[in-house]
């Protein structure tokens, strides 16, 4: 009896494995990754997951019902699965920036598993300002004294608690409910890794004019793709013709933008260029009286990049991504420069 050609298609079973991945398992994968390109040590990450432990078993047992579980083991609360079992295998995802109710009826439309968005909702977004604390780590490592930065900062954190209070956290969180669409959002974690990629780019160019630096971020397919729609990266103090001096990464992670007050700060440990990915307009005047040059990388495209960093890790075990509601999708699996999915045209 002539033998048996071995059979090219796998064994269903296997191609589930590989193929499918929960709704937890996106969610630890985005945790795992958030945490290598985390800007602070592991042991500090582990540090304050111990401390805020330590802070809740101090509460009364009234208090304690009402604590943020979320932030006993996740060290990113602005970041969570919000709607879905969380045993429920994936195979197809609608990647967003915001979770807006229409992009969840287009992801029950198209047939996708699980909606994950960028941006904060529901209960993220109500802890955004816990995020905030890691900034604490960037600019200690970019020379600040870590009692001013905790000085700048914890005003600023107040502040981005006392707005989003009354904002609607769970506009977006009942739309899923009622729609029965699983539902998560990524923030800091792609914030990382986005930080992580563009750090690591200057260091290696080690620029030395400012127009180097926008030249740098133009390379990116995320900003390529961004200035073709109509928003490309931007210098927002300085000159292109300035020496940048150091060139740091600042506002890229961090949950928003922090203390306007840290440019003469940044300027006295020696830097002379931020590049970020948003700035407003009291920051860029603080900025302008330091003599530190800003260059904005657009945000929707530098959010893009992070989460791209991300989505790609789920796209090589075989989830199709749907890209949608502003997110470029670069896909770096075949090409290290990237490959833009949704140009323009």
């Amino acid at each position: 009896m002539p033998k048996r050609k071995k059979s090219k298609i796998k064994n269903y079973e296997e191609n589930f494995n590989v193929i499918f991945m929960t709704i937890q398992e996106i969610f630890d994968l985005a945790i795992k990754l958030g945490r290598q390109a985390d800007p602070r040590p592991q042991e500090d990450i582990d540090k304050q997951l111990e401390h805020i432990k330590r802070n809740f078993d101090r509460l009364s047992k009234n208090e304690q019902r009402y604590f943020p579980r979320e932030k006993l083991t996740n060290p990113y609360p602005d970041s969570l699965i919000h709607v879905g079992d969380r045993e429920r295998k994936v195979k197809k995802i609608l990647v967003t920036i915001d979770a807006t109710e229409g992009k969840q009826m287009i992801a029950r439309e198209l047939g996708a598993d699980l909606v994950i968005s960028h941006h904060p909702t529901g209960k993220s977004l109500a802890l955004l300002g816990e995020a905030m604390k890691l900034q604490l780590y960037v600019y200690k490592k970019y020379g600040v004294p870590i009692n001013i930065i905790e000085g700048l900062l914890r005003r600023k954190i107040e502040e981005v608690r006392r707005n989003i209070h009354a904002i609607n956290h769970y506009l977006a969180v009942d739309t899923a409910r009622l729609l029965k669409i699983n539902l998560m959002n990524i923030h800091t974690p792609a914030d990382n890794l986005s930080f992580d990629f563009i750090e690591k780019k200057v260091e290696k160019r080690n620029p030395e004019y400012v127009f180097e630096v926008l030249g740098l971020l133009s390379d990116i397919p995320e900003y390529q793709e961004a200035a073709r729609r109509g928003s490309a990266p931007k210098l927002f103090a300085g000159s292109p013709k300035n020496h940048c001096g150091r060139t740091v990464v600042s506002e890229f992670t961090g949950g928003t933008d922090g203390a306007e007050k840290i440019y003469s700060h940044l300027a006295t440990a020696g830097v002379g260029t931020v590049v970020s990915m948003h700035q407003p307009e009291s920051h860029r005047k603080e900025a302008e009286k330091s003599f530190v040059n800003v260059v904005i990388a657009p945000h929707i495209a530098s959010d893009s990049l992070g989460m791209n960093l991300f989505v790609d890790e789920l796209e090589k075990r075989g989830i199709e991504i749907l890209p949608a509601g502003g997110f470029i999708r670069v896909s770096r699996i075949k090409d290290r420069k990237g490959k833009i999915a949704n140009p323009i045209g």
